[in-house]
């Protein structure tokens, strides 16, 4: 999912606040910081495991992209769960299956002012920032 490129005219006052929600030992989420480290953008690491998570958050992720593209299926902790609670997910319970589970989350979640991108692709945060 594309976002709006950022490229803030140096005299706007408007401070962007760029957060990077993942978990610090996983491989993509080092990618998307190292990828932001190289080129001095500056962001706050958020470890979902470490830090949290509130149901606020994920209701703004979900209304931004869609619960289905929050939750990640394709991971060892999905893959884990019972197949009954596998085929009960909804709107309705990812939530509270995501607090408690937050590996289950697609990694990184790249905040910026509010603007939301599931999962790290050089080319499209190429794109966002507008490098």
């Amino acid at each position: 999912m594309l976002q709006r490129p950022i490229n803030p005219h140096p005299y706007d006052r408007h401070i962007i606040v760029i957060t990077l929600y993942g978990i610090k030992n996983c491989d993509t989420v080092k990618k998307a910081r190292k990828w932001l480290d190289e080129r001095d953008i500056s962001y706050q690491f958020h470890d979902v495991r470490v830090d949290g998570l509130t149901r606020e958050m994920l209701a703004h992720w979900f209304e931004a992209v869609g619960w289905e593209t929050v939750l990640n299926k394709r991971g060892t902790t999905w893959r884990k769960l019972a197949p009954a609670t596998q085929d009960n997910v909804s709107e309705a319970t990812v939530a509270e299956l995501l607090l408690e589970y937050p590996a289950m989350i697609k990694r990184p979640v790249l905040d910026i002012d509010g603007a939301i991108t599931i999962g790290f692709n050089a080319d499209n945060y190429t794109l966002i920032f507008d490098l």
